[in-house]
């Protein structure tokens, strides 16, 4: 298993993705990304990082349980209260995100939007710690806008953590984050309530 990651890693990397996009696509840390994309596919010579490699292609590439799963964030999402857009943090987030906004209209019926949020991670100079992510322009607006955050998998909470203070920047209001798998067994972020459908936790 570990050499077929360091293998994909360091495929995506001769494609031009970036560690953090290396990072989202393998679901793992960018720690272990970077870890990954040093290795040679043939011998190890370092210890890894501890972490765990997150595969949910079984969801991620079919339309019906895509729906269902996004049906469930959107429960958990409503719990919080009412929502006027779902963000959904790119890449993974979004097919979430747009589901999701179809869902929780339906449910509510009330006019819920997209936005896409592009973190810094996926930059090509990402390793700079001052800068943080965007809203795309392309899509709905925050501003003004009781806010549901969405991505697949949380790995140390660092991009929810960006997306929130983008969101408040830009005058919306975060009401949750919501994932599919919580890595880091967050229950908050900056004081937003994280759901996730799947907990991992370390013993």
């Amino acid at each position: 298993m570990k050499q077929k990651l360091i293998a994909k890693a360091q495929e995506l990397r001769q494609h031009g993705f970036t560690t953090g996009e290396i990072a989202d696509e393998l679901n793992v840390s960018m720690d272990t990304a970077r870890w990954l994309t040093l290795q040679k596919a043939t011998e190890e010579k370092t210890e890894a990082p501890v972490d765990f490699a997150i595969n949910w292609k079984s969801i991620g590439g079919n339309a019906t349980r895509l729906s269902y799963v996004s049906g469930a964030l959107s429960d958990m999402a409503l719990s919080h209260g009412e929502v006027d857009t779902v963000v959904g943090i790119a890449v993974s987030g979004v097919p979430f995100a747009t589901v999701m906004a179809d869902f929780i209209e339906d449910m509510t019926g009330l006019d819920t939007s997209i936005a896409i949020f592009h973190p810094n991670k996926h930059r090509k100079d990402a390793d700079s710690t001052d800068d943080e992510g965007t809203i795309s322009t392309n899509f709905g607006s925050v501003e003004g806008k009781k806010v549901v955050i969405v991505d697949d998998v949380i790995t140390s909470g660092k991009t929810a953590k960006e997306v929130i203070h983008t969101v408040k920047d830009l005058g919306g209001e975060p009401t949750c984050v919501v994932v599919l798998i919580d890595k880091a067994g967050l229950s908050e972020i900056e004081g937003i309530p994280v759901e996730s459908l799947i907990k991992v936790s370390r013993l």
